[in-house]
């Protein structure tokens, strides 16, 4: 637990939270935009509730999204 605190405590921690949580927003609403607009509700939902860091997002985007 004492590691965890003086994690937290440090400078770059704020920035590095920052940063995952830009990165993981835009692409999770790239991906949810593409989703919708193809009428794919799992994919939607999927990418919704599951927070992967972009991960799932990045794999919807390059192989699942339909080509138009």
């Amino acid at each position: 637990m004492d590691y965890f605190i003086q994690l937290t405590n440090m400078p770059w921690f704020g920035i590095l939270l920052a940063t995952l949580t830009v990165w993981s927003v835009t692409w999770k609403g790239i991906a949810l935009w593409n989703a919708a607009r193809s009428r794919q509700l799992g994919w939607y939902i999927a990418l919704l509730f599951v927070n992967t860091l972009g991960i799932l997002e990045l794999a919807y985007l390059l192989f699942f999204k339909k080509k138009s």
